[in-house]
């Protein structure tokens, strides 16, 4: 199983820079549509086709007389959607900003079975419930370095149901810093960030507490695009937050490269292991990019009392805009813990569509092979399809209702197990 999964990772890695059809991830889905008048169409985007097959100019029209049905979908969906400026409670001032979000989310079963990294159920956790999953605070001072040094820093909180899944519950013994933060059983809070930045030129360097996204998908729920997290994220992310160095620099034409050392994973100001961190980003072309993040070492000296873990966790992430109302995106991981004994290797893919500044749709298919990381001594296929939809009422309020299956298959007994959920979630930013 071990080199079965080294081979798939490493076919995809060379498929990656051979191919050379990936993008570098954002994090964020933009809602970069066609603009709503006929004749400031994008000539790359699809609405030109309802624009030029004889309806009126001026918006599109709908006579069924001169236009296909695909042409009128389409003209619908290029229309003018007006969301307004976005608010801000606080602003920025100086480079200092403040701000944050809400999350409220609803879903009908415990998505992706429950299963969550390193025994741990984590995110979207609490079915059956109307939840808070996220009410998120942040303040923070950019650096500028152009001109020579600059220091900065940032402090983010968050309380809800996602809060016990960003505490340190990886610092020794499971105690310490905010890992006693819990209110009840499904409620808490967290401290994921407190860092200080220094910046010089082209090179900065973070130290404190920081959050760890290596994948597409990250903890911060407004840079996702569904409400569900993938069995990527939650299985083969195996660090949400750490404390320690990193490093960043990006004095390279269409590249950057980050490196530091941390002190374990999920740990909040205590060491607990050993490891190394970094990366690179690369501009491929202007709607081509990709990245590779990995973390390895000493993962744990202890985790709830147990012997030291050694491993690591790669992730390649890729972007590519198919044209400007079509992006692709595609995530590898492979992690691998004391010398394979537990491991884990999938894919997964995602399609966004944008009709306009107020509606996109998304999809989003995996595959992960989990060995023992999932549930202990399992060895595993697990697939997941979800279909989605951002809908931006204002500025500040998105809705993203989806659709979820899950189907999983034993690799030894070939026993399966499927399930399907709804999930929809708001967030308002302020």
């Amino acid at each position: 199983m071990k080199l079965t999964k080294l081979a798939v990772f490493a076919a995809i890695t060379c498929g990656f820079h051979a191919g050379n059809l990936f993008a570098e991830p954002t994090h964020e889905v933009q809602l970069v549509g066609c603009e709503s008048q006929c004749d400031n169409v994008d000539p790359d985007c699809g609405c030109e086709t309802a624009c030029d097959s004889g309806c009126d100019s001026a918006a599109c029209g709908l006579s069924l007389a001169d236009c296909s049905l695909y042409d009128h979908i389409m003209s619908i969906a290029c229309r003018d959607c007006c969301i307004g400026d976005p608010w801000h409670l606080f602003g920025e001032c100086n480079r200092i900003s403040a701000g944050g979000w809400l999350q409220t989310a609803y879903q009908t079963d415990q998505q992706g079975f429950g299963l969550g990294t390193l025994g741990r159920s984590n995110f979207n956790s609490y079915p059956e419930h109307f939840q808070l999953q996220q009410g998120w605070l942040f303040a923070e001072r950019a650096i500028d370095a152009s001109c020579g040094w600059d220091v900065g820093g940032r402090i983010d909180y968050v309380y809800g149901t996602d809060g016990q899944d960003v505490q340190a519950f990886g610092n020794p013994g499971g105690t310490g810093y905010d890992n006693s933060w819990d209110n009840g059983s499904h409620y808490g809070s967290a401290l994921p960030q407190l860092y200080l930045e220094v910046g010089y030129g082209d090179l900065s360097a973070k130290v404190g507490h920081m959050i760890t996204n290596i994948g597409f998908e990250t903890v911060e729920a407004t840079g996702n695009f569904f409400s569900s997290r993938s069995f990527a994220f939650n299985i083969s992310q195996i660090s949400y937050s750490t404390t320690g160095v990193l490093a960043t620099y990006s004095g390279f034409d269409n590249m950057t490269l980050t490196a530091g050392w941390i002190e374990g994973l999920n740990t909040g100001f205590e060491d607990n292991g050993d490891a190394f961190m970094g990366g690179v980003a690369v501009n491929l072309t202007d709607r081509l990019n990709a990245k590779y993040n990995v973390i390895g070492g000493k993962v744990f000296d202890s985790l709830a009392g147990g012997p030291a873990i050694q491993g690591y966790a790669h992730s390649i992430v890729a972007e590519y805009d198919i044209r400007c109302d079509l992006k692709y995106a595609m995530q590898t991981s492979l992690v691998e813990l004391n010398d394979g004994a537990t491991s884990a290797a999938g894919i997964s893919n995602y399609l966004f569509k944008t009709l306009n500044d107020c509606t996109s749709l998304g999809a989003r298919f995996e595959w992960l092979n989990s060995d023992g990381l999932a549930n202990v001594g399992v060895d595993e296929d697990l697939y997941e399809l979800t279909l989605g939809m951002h809908y931006r009422w204002c500025a500040n309020l998105t809705l993203r209702p989806e659709l979820r299956w899950d189907w999983r298959e034993n690799a030894v007994t070939g026993v399966k197990d499927d399930q399907f959920s709804y999930a929809t979630s708001a967030i308002m930013t302020f």
